[in-house]
């Protein structure tokens, strides 16, 4: 009997491992286009629910498109409505995962072939480079996936003296409910959906369990894989968190709906698995109670979103919410894109606050409240972009990592320089410098519009030479007139000193831009096809 408790163990053990080696293999072969395709082309609800769904299934983990979701949330490269979508689709691709071990590892039985394909598909894994060694990758996940489950199923075959339906909770109520409890559990403590469903898929096969019993784990299991995504936001961005509460609103109120009509239903499945056999009867109550929380959900996300805006508020020190979760730091792309919203995020705010001190009415009350927050923005960002690694044969992320590096850099003096405001009012005051000073403000203001294309790097461009020229002149002018007694030395030094200022500040706002644009032309080239 410690014989069988161990085989169990250890074939859950290397369920798991070919399960993570599998999806992050696939998650390597879908590259940017997957990050393109959930963030991009979730325009609508509908959308969002069958990217999310066909993402999942073919990544085979919700728990990784759910994370990667509440991410992109964080960074502001999606909305939560459109979050939502992915969220509610995440849900129906999970299922996925368990048609496929119901096909290949308990039907067609493929465990011993597994065995023998381990061999090849390591060697692909160890000596193989780029494409097949992912390849290898997914083939050697399979295999360990598949070799679990025939340890499971050799295991369960003895096990069924200790085990069995008449040892655990029998119907009723209370009993689904504690069958349900432990599915929660127990997913939560291995973090994986997909391993809680291949065990009851096995148990259920070996008789350890009945089909009433092994639906009660699957509407438990379908809670508990939320948490991964809860873990995920906590310290992070209040989108974030609403995002993950939001997931966990769903998965319990379609748990809800699916366990009275699991009572209620039960003689109906049983005869569904005469018909079929308990594998699939699962499998499709597993499958359809999803589908049924997506098509209750889907018409009501606009006033769901706003219900879990209300009851998940803000933290009073929230400060710049920049969503760079660490999470994302396992993915070296979504990291980039979540630094550049981040980087962007500090720019528009700093462009804004610097246009208002330089209108034709001064207003430096945005720039007073600016650089304390501003400042500790951009310690967390340059502190993600340091950990971020970065794979070793994929040149365009150096690219963008290095822009974003010099982004922050930029911004970081640009912002030693806003709370010069003695400079800006001197600017204002002289006639030869106000206009290229209310110049600047205005392309900055444009620059952070809602639909601006991008930090307009060409027009700052074209201001700095202009503010050069105009200041070389202007200097001349100082001097001469100093010389002739119509300025004192004291304001040749103070108009010197505010023509530095514009200088620079025009310099460090279009390094910015351009910056963000080349990170932004990086990431696009990333999310192309490859050919």
């Amino acid at each position: 009997m410690k014989t069988d408790i161990f085989l169990l163990i250890g074939g859950v053990g290397m369920f798991l491992m070919g399960m993570d080696a599998m999806t992050r293999a696939l998650k390597d072969i879908a590259g940017s286009n997957l990050r393109a395709i959930l963030a991009r082309f979730t325009t609508t609800p509908l959308r969002g629910v069958l990217t999310g769904a066909v993402a999942t299934a073919l990544i085979q983990s919700s728990s990784a498109t759910t994370v990667m979701t509440v991410g992109f949330v964080g960074a502001g490269l999606m909305t939560l409505p459109q979050a939502m979508g992915i969220l509610f689709g995440a849900n129906i691709g999970t299922t996925a995962n368990g048609w496929l071990v119901s096909l290949l590892g308990l039907k067609l039985q493929l465990g011993s072939l597994a065995m023998v394909g381990l061999l090849p598909a390591s060697l692909a894994v160890l000596l193989g480079r780029g494409a097949v060694a992912r390849v290898g990758q997914v083939l050697a996940g399979l295999c360990l996936l598949l070799t679990g489950l025939e340890l499971m199923q050799t295991a369960m075959e003895t096990a069924t003296g200790l085990l069995n339906p008449e040892t655990l909770p029998q119907g009723g109520l209370w009993g689904m409910l504690a069958l349900a409890l432990a599915g929660l559990v127990m997913t939560v403590i291995i973090q994986s959906s997909g391993a809680m469903v291949a065990l009851a898929l096995v148990m259920l096969q070996g008789g350890a369990i009945g089909l009433m019993q092994a639906a009660a784990l699957v509407v438990g299991l379908n809670i508990g894989t939320t948490f991964t995504a809860l873990l995920a936001s906590v310290g992070g961005a209040r989108v974030m968190r609403q995002a993950a509460v939001a997931n966990l609103g769903f998965n319990i109120v379609t748990s809800s709906i699916a366990f009275p009509l699991l009572l209620a239903l039960g003689p109906g499945l049983e005869h569904l698995a005469e018909l079929v056999d308990p594998l699939t009867a699962l499998l499709i109550f597993h499958t359809g109670f999803n589908l049924a929380g997506t098509a209750l959900f889907l018409p009501v996300t606009g006033p769901y979103t706003a219900l879990i805006a209300r009851l998940v508020p803000g933290r009073g020190d929230e400060g710049v919410a920049l969503g760079l979760d660490r999470i994302l730091l396992t993915d070296a792309r979504a990291a980039l894109m979540a630094a550049r919203g981040g980087a962007t995020l500090i720019a528009g705010r700093v462009f804004a606050a610097l246009s208002a001190a330089l209108r034709d009415t001064p207003d430096y009350r945005p720039l007073a409240a600016l650089k304390p927050e501003m400042g500790k923005a951009i310690d967390e960002l340059e502190q993600f972009l340091a950990d971020i690694r970065l794979p070793a044969d994929l040149p365009a992320e150096e690219e963008v990592y290095s822009a974003l590096l010099h982004e922050a850099d930029h911004l970081r003096r640009l912002l030693h320089r806003v709370d010069q405001t003695d400079r800006i009012a001197t600017l204002s005051e002289d006639p030869d410098l106000r206009r290229p000073a209310q110049l600047m403000g205005a392309i900055l203001a444009r620059a952070n519009a809602p639909d601006a294309r991008d930090l307009e790097p060409d027009r700052l461009a074209r201001l700095q030479a202009l503010a050069v020229h105009r200041t070389a002149r202007h200097r001349r002018g100082l001097l001469l007139g100093e010389h002739a007694g119509l300025y004192t030395l004291s304001q040749v030094f103070a108009r010197t000193d505010a023509m530095r200022w514009l200088q620079r500040a025009v310099h460090h706002a279009e390094r910015i831009g351009y910056y963000d644009r080349t990170a932004r032309q990086g990431l696009q080239q990333e999310a192309l096809p490859e050919g």
